[in-house]
């Protein structure tokens, strides 16, 4: 069996990144194709996010254009073998990882077509921003093809299997509104505003200790996953870690001596 066609000792293509002082904006570059996915645009996502600058604390994940991904570029599935068909799924797999599991929290700001491979890649961000024109969709049913870019473990963790299953089966769409209220977005705001809010969020995620964020991107999604046993387990030597933790203890000493604001609501 052949993996897929990609040259991955090569430079990123179709993606553009920006460089905000401790923020990176990763670009989904292909406007005229609504960012459709494919291997050489999700090989160079892997490639960014396995060794991002080292000033980067948060990343902001958009698309260029009107839409922010509208899937994988079905182009590329035609004289595809089944064997090839399962490589080309794992390299998705492989590609998401350092997304959802790398060394920096990902704030996705979304905006029109979240559609199949879209989705998929929204979903390995932990945190999603979308804007009014935003809807979501999983057409690969009535494709005759099945998810394969990670979709059966993210998207089903977001809103149910049940769910999952009526979009697949049925074509059911969802707008951002709707979208927010199941769980695909966290925040919902208005046309044009998407970026600047995800910047914002971007820029608070990075002043948190580097060993929280750590925590809550990769202690956090393996204890839901665990048993309460183990869950509990690791959620204690989590705690102890974090706590002993040097920028830990200034932070607390800074709230302690009233230098550091409390909690209110907004």
């Amino acid at each position: 069996m052949r993996a897929p066609k990609a040259d991955r000792s090569a430079g990123v293509a179709n993606i553009h990144v920006e460089l905000q002082d401790t923020v990176a904006i990763v670009h989904l570059a292909r406007p005229a194709k609504r960012n459709a996915l494919n291997d050489e645009t999700v090989f160079s996502l892997e490639r960014w996010f396995s060794a991002p600058p080292e000033q980067v604390k948060a990343v902001v994940l958009t698309g260029q254009g009107e839409h922010f991904c509208a899937g994988l570029d079905l182009s590329e599935l035609q004289n595809r073998s089944v064997a090839e068909g399962v490589l080309h799924s794992r390299s998705w797999h492989r590609a998401f990882e350092p997304i959802e599991f790398g060394a920096l929290p990902v704030v996705a700001v979304l905006h029109g077509a979240v559609v199949g491979g879209g989705l998929e890649l929204a979903a390995a961000a932990h945190i999603r921003v979308a804007e009014a024109s935003t809807f979501y969709a999983l057409p690969e049913g009535s494709r005759g093809i099945f998810v394969g870019g990670g979709a059966s473990v993210r998207v089903s963790r977001l809103i149910g299997v049940a769910r999952m299953m009526d979009m697949m089966m049925t074509g059911r769409t969802y707008g951002a509104d709707e979208g927010g209220a199941i769980g695909l977005s966290q925040y919902v705001v208005p046309s044009g505003e998407g970026l600047d809010k995800g910047i914002k969020l971007a820029r608070q995620i990075a002043e948190n200790t580097p060993l929280t964020n750590f925590a809550l991107m990769q202690a956090l999604p393996r204890i839901a996953d665990s048993g309460p046993a183990a869950g509990y387990l690791l959620e204690a030597l989590m705690a102890g870690v974090a706590q002993g933790d040097a920028g830990a203890k200034e932070r607390l000493t800074a709230f302690l001596e009233k230098r550091a604001s409390k909690v209110t609501h907004r």
